[in-house]
């Protein structure tokens, strides 16, 4: 974890000596030395919350320190902590605080803490270590921290896919589209495997502009009839880690967060630069307990020496 939670600190630290200009999401995972993509992941997991989330509440954290103990004008210090203007910087202080700069500057009680983080101190987060720390004896959670998580050698796939963009609880509407082709063409487990990619990170995105490919794996003589809904690629191979899962599926985004979290910083793996493979087992709106059966292939990489 050490490994992890140092690369960690330098992007706060980043954060830190730059919060006052614009910064993208691109910077702060080169300072991390992950991809964009697993770099969110693994920020999350260890913070306990987004990158930008944390971004946005060192800015306003600062803000409060300049309405406390200085004269600056409210669109003096929305510049200095990095908001684009006055109206957004109290947007994002009324949203956080429940009150206006202003008003707080005429009465510092309205706020009666200012949550920080300081290095390897964190507070009100929801990192994954806090939940066995806190004796929680959940059976899911427990099985994730107990998880025996398996190394494969994936090979390349080529697969037919349809693309949702919208609500990831909305995925349903492409699976129903690519059951219907893939029945068509006669295309049915196990021969064929069915594969979910949540391409962005809804933590990050928009909820309308999601994207998640519903894909279905096809042998390479397969006739590529034209049809505007069935869309083709590659799937590339390579390292992955296997974790089996079966419950329902809101919890798979925390069984996605304690993979990156506690697993992954205690290996000999980095992520790597592709996107998780979520293998769909069985249909979970036929399962007798409702509950979702996906083998979670995480790319990995051997850690660089050091």
């Amino acid at each position: 974890m050490n490994h992890y939670s140092e690369r960690i600190d330098d992007v706060i630290k980043y954060i830190d000596d730059n919060f006052s200009r614009k910064i993208s999401l691109e910077e702060l995972a080169k300072v991390s030395n992950f991809s964009k993509y697993h770099f969110c992941r693994v920020f999350s997991s260890i913070v306990g919350m987004t990158p930008y989330s944390f971004l946005n509440r060192r800015r306003l954290n600062t803000s409060v320190e300049y309405l406390l103990n200085t004269d600056k004008t409210v669109l003096e210090i929305s510049m200095l902590c990095g908001f684009d203007s006055a109206s957004s910087f109290n947007q994002a202080f009324k949203k956080l605080y429940g009150s206006t700069p202003g008003d707080v500057r005429k009465d510092p009680t309205l706020i009666s803490n200012i949550p920080l983080y300081h290095g390897n101190k964190q507070e009100e987060t929801l990192q994954p270590s806090r939940y066995s720390e806190s004796g929680i004896t959940n059976n899911f959670l427990r099985r994730i921290w107990e998880m025996n998580i398996a190394i494969k050698e994936l090979p390349d796939y080529e697969v037919a896919y349809v693309r949702h963009v919208g609500s990831y609880l909305e995925t349903r509407k492409a699976w129903e589209v690519l059951g219907e082709w893939a029945a068509m063409n006669g295309l049915y487990p196990p021969e064929h495997s069915y594969i979910g990619i949540s391409l962005d990170d809804a933590s990050l995105t928009d909820e309308y502009a999601c994207r998640y490919d519903a894909c279905i794996t096809i042998r390479g003589e397969h006739n590529k009839d034209f049809d505007p809904n069935i869309k083709y690629k590659t799937l590339k191979g390579g390292l992955y880690a296997l974790y089996p899962f079966y419950d329902t599926i809101e919890k798979f985004a925390i069984a996605y967060q304690v993979v990156y979290g506690q697993w992954m910083p205690g290996s000999e793996y980095d992520p790597d630069d592709k996107p998780c493979l979520e293998f769909c087992m069985n249909n979970p709106f036929e399962d007798p307990d409702g509950k979702a059966k996906v083998n979670l292939y995480i790319p990995i990489k051997k850690k660089a020496e050091e």
